[in-house]
């Protein structure tokens, strides 16, 4: 495997963990959970009504 091909494979991966991520603080958000993130060098947590939704063409997630 050469350099460029290592590149884009890091790439699909990096995206991939992205959208993974992103869905699943969709999911809380659904839910009515809270999560808890890192913010400003504190650990901040955020109520469902505080998580802004996840773009409609970012998810995969099936209603």
């Amino acid at each position: 495997m050469n350099e460029q091909s290592l590149i884009e494979l890091y790439q699909k991966i990096d995206a991939g963990v992205k959208l993974a991520i992103a869905e699943a603080i969709e999911k809380h958000r659904k839910l009515g959970e809270s999560i808890s993130i890192w913010q400003d060098g504190k650990i901040i947590t955020l109520t469902a009504d505080q998580i802004p939704p996840l773009e409609p063409e970012k998810s995969h997630l099936q209603e």
